[in-house]
C-alpha cells in the first residue's frame, strides 16, 4: 500500500493513540505515537511528520497549546490538528489562533479523522505542487488543479498516471467551463516538472479550433513553405512544430472540419507534419492533448467525426465533471481564487467569506462551472473593499449587472427587498442556458422549457451571442 503521509499522534490515553494508530495504518498512513510531553517538539521536529495529532489536556504544568505554541515558534513545517474532550468553543479558538488546522471533539468518530486528515493534507500536498511547479518556472495558480471530493481526487490521480506515463495523446472532455485546458495545462507541467526551468522552457502550444479562420487553420497547424499560397511570403512554422518537446492543445477539437481530420490522424499515426505546399515530412516529438465540450460518441455517429480518429484520442481519456457534482470543491475552489486574485491585485486584503456569503456560493448551481465562479470572484476583489466577502457583494458577482436574487435554504430565488429587474433575470437565465448547452439553442430552449422559436426570439431581444 502506498504511504499517504506521517501522522505523530500525541495523547496521555494510551488506549485512544492505539486505536487511532492501528485505524491510520489501515489506510496507509505512517504512524508514531507517544503519551507523555517529554522531548516531543525534538522528537516531532526529527521525525518529519506530515500531521500532528494533539491532545489539548496533556500535564497540568504543560498542555497541548504549549506544544502547539513550540511547534510554531521552532517554525516546524508540519500541520496539527488538537484533540479536545472541552466542547466549548474557548478551546478551539486558542488552538486556531496558534496556527492549528482544524480540531476534534471526543469523543469522535475515526471516521470523521480520516475525513479531516485527508482533507487538510490534500490541501498541502496542493500547495507544495504550486511551489515546485513555480519553481520549475512553468506553472502559475490557474494551472492548478483544486479538489477535494473523491471524483476529482480520482481525476488528478489519474492525470498524474497519464503524465508520468508520458502518454501522447489525451482527450479531455467535458462542459465549458469546467476546467478542460487547466487539466491540460496540469497534465504538461506535471510531464515535465524536472525538465522545465528558466532556461529550458517546455512550450505549451493552444490552438483554439474555432477561432481560427477556415482558410487559415491548414496553414496554423502544419505551417508553410513560400509561396504555398498568395500570402506566403516566407517559410513559416506551424504549431506542431513550435509544439515540439512539449505539448499542443486543440480545444475544442469537436469542432475540427472532416478534411482537416484525416491530416491531423496521419500526424498522430506518424509524428510527421508536412507543411502547406512542402515535399518533406518532419518528425515532431509532441504531445497532443485535445478538448471539446462535445459528445462525439454522437458526433461519430453523426458522420461529423471520424470514428478512426475518435478512437486514436480516446485511449487516454478524462472527463471533467461540472462544479454542481462536485459541491465538495466549490468553497476550497472560492478560497482559492480569492488568494489569487487578492495577490494579484496587491493592495486588496479580503481576509474570507462570511458564513452567509458562503452558504450562498455553495447552495448555487454554478451554470458556468469553475470558470463562472473563478470570475465572480475576480470581479467581487475587484470591486470590493470591504475585508470581508457578504451577500450583499455576491448581488453584483452572480450576474455581473444588476443585483440578483439571492438563494433561498430550498434552493429557491428570494425576491431582494430593494426589487429587481425581471429581464435581467430572464435574461441571465438565458445566457446560463446557452453556456450550459456550448450555445445550442435547442437544447438551451428544452433546459428552459420554452418553445425553440420563443428562444430564438429572446436571444434576438437581449442581443445575446
Amino acid at each position: 500500500m502506498k504511504n499517504k503521509g506521517r501522522i505523530f499522534l500525541i495523547d496521555d490515553e494510551e488506549l485512544i493513540v492505539s486505536m487511532l494508530a492501528r485505524s491510520l495504518k489501515k489506510e496507509g498512513y505512517e504512524t508514531k505515537t507517544q503519551t507523555t510531553v517529554d522531548d516531543v517538539v525534538n522528537r516531532i521536529a526529527a521525525w518529519h511528520p506530515d500531521l500532528v495529532l494533539l491532545d489539548i489536556h496533556l500535564e497540568e504544568d504543560r498542555d497541548g497549546l504549549d506544544i502547539l505554541a513550540d511547534i510554531r515558534e521552532e517554525k516546524i513545517d508540519t500541520q496539527v490538528v488538537m484533540l479536545t474532550a472541552d466542547d466549548t468553543a474557548e478551546s478551539a479558538i486558542k488552538a486556531m489562533k496558534l496556527g492549528a488546522a482544524d480540531y476534534l471533539t471526543k469523543p469522535f468518530n475515526i471516521d470523521e479523522v480520516k475525513i479531516v486528515i485527508e482533507t487538510i493534507l490534500e490541501k498541502e500536498r496542493l500547495k507544495d505542487e504550486v511551489i515546485y511547479l513555480r519553481k520549475a518556472g512553468s506553472a502559475h495558480l490557474g494551472d492548478t488543479m483544486v479538489g477535494q471530493s473523491p471524483a476529482m481526487l480520482k481525476i488528478i490521480e489519474n492525470a498524474k498516471k497519464i503524465a508520468e506515463a508520458k502518454a501522447a495523446t489525451v482527450l479531455i472532455t467535458g462542459e465549458s467551463g469546467t476546467g478542460k485546458e487547466v487539466m491540460a495545462r496540469y497534465i504538461h507541467n506535471w510531464r515535465h516538472l524536472r525538465e522545465a526551468d528558466e532556461e529550458n522552457h517546455v512550450p505549451f502550444i493552444t490552438v483554439n479550433c474555432t477561432a481560427l479562420p477556415e482558410n487559415l487553420i491548414e496553414s496554423e497547424l502544419f505551417g508553410h513553405v513560400r509561396g504555398a499560397f498568395t500570402d506566403a511570403k516566407a517559410d513559416q512554422k506551424g504549431m506542431f512544430e513550435l509544439a515540439d518537446g512539449g505539448t499542443i492543445l486543440l480545444d475544442e477539437i469537436g469542432d475540427m472540419r472532416l478534411d482537416l481530420q484525416s491530416k491531423f490522424l496521419r500526424v498522430l499515426e506518424e509524428r510527421k507534419v508536412r507543411r502547406l505546399g512542402g515535399r518533406v515530412d518532419l518528425p515532431v516529438d509532441v504531445t497532443v492533448i485535445s478538448t471539446t465540450n462535445k459528445d462525439l460518441t454522437k458526433a461519430v455517429a453523426d458522420k461529423e467525426f471520424r470514428e478512426d480518429l475518435f478512437f486514436r484520442l480516446n485511449l487516454f481519456a478524462i472527463e471533467m465533471p461540472p462544479l454542481r457534482e462536485r459541491k465538495e470543491d466549490i468553497s476550497l475552489l472560492a478560497e482559492h481564487f480569492l488568494i489569487h486574485f487578492s495577490q494579484k491585485y496587491m493592495k486588496k486584503n479580503i481576509k474570507g467569506f462570511s458564513p452567509e456569503a458562503m452558504k450562498i456560493i455553495t447552495s448555487y448551481a454554478w451554470p458556468g462551472n469553475v470558470r463562472e465562479l473563478k470570475n465572480v470572484i475576480e470581479r467581487i476583489v475587484v470591486l470590493e473593499n470591504e475585508d470581508l466577502i457578504k451577500p450583499k457583494h455576491l448581488a453584483i458577482g452572480l450576474t455581473g449587472e444588476e443585483p440578483f436574487a439571492s438563494l433561498n435554504e430550498a434552493g429557491l430565488l428570494t425576491l431582494p427587498e430593494e426589487g429587481i429587474s425581471l429581464d435581467e433575470v430572464e435574461k441571465d437565465l438565458i445566457r446560463q442556458a446557452l453556456e450550459r448547452t456550448g450555445g445550442n439553442q435547442t437544447k438551451a430552449a428544452k433546459l428552459l422549457n420554452i418553445s425553440y422559436d420563443t428562444l430564438r426570439y429572446q436571444v434576438k431581444k437581449y442581443d445575446l451571442k
